[in-house]
């Protein structure tokens, strides 16, 4: 028999599934940022590897006019590779706080939430 004054627990409300949700894609966004920001800041190493290797092949001071803007624009890239690393893994940081403090506020979705 079930007795009339007990409630059966409702669970959670679907608007704090939906915050997790919102913030799990968020943390998914900045992933991407990063793995974006990994691929830019690979991509003037892998250039000056290539320069390294075949300088036997050139003199500096006689190409010094290709190298000057393209050791700018190699510095530029890494400037913009490290900015987007940076920010994302702040990003995640402050995504990750977030969703362990709902886990905190809310014990029955941290199961659910790893």
């Amino acid at each position: 028999m079930e007795d009339q004054g007990i409630q059966p627990k409702e669970g959670i409300d679907n608007t704090i599934f939906g915050e997790i949700q919102l913030l799990l894609a968020e943390k998914r966004t900045a992933l991407s940022t990063l793995r974006a920001g990994i691929a830019v800041f690979a991509l003037p190493l892998s250039v000056l590897s290539f320069l390294v290797i075949s300088s036997k092949y050139y003199q500096p001071l006689h190409v010094l006019h290709f190298l000057l803007p393209l050791l700018a624009l190699n510095a530029a890239l890494i400037g913009l590779g490290s900015y987007l690393i940076v920010h994302s893994i702040l990003r995640i940081r402050h995504y990750d706080e977030l969703i362990k403090k709902l886990k905190r506020q809310y014990s029955a979705i941290a199961e659910f939430v790893d």
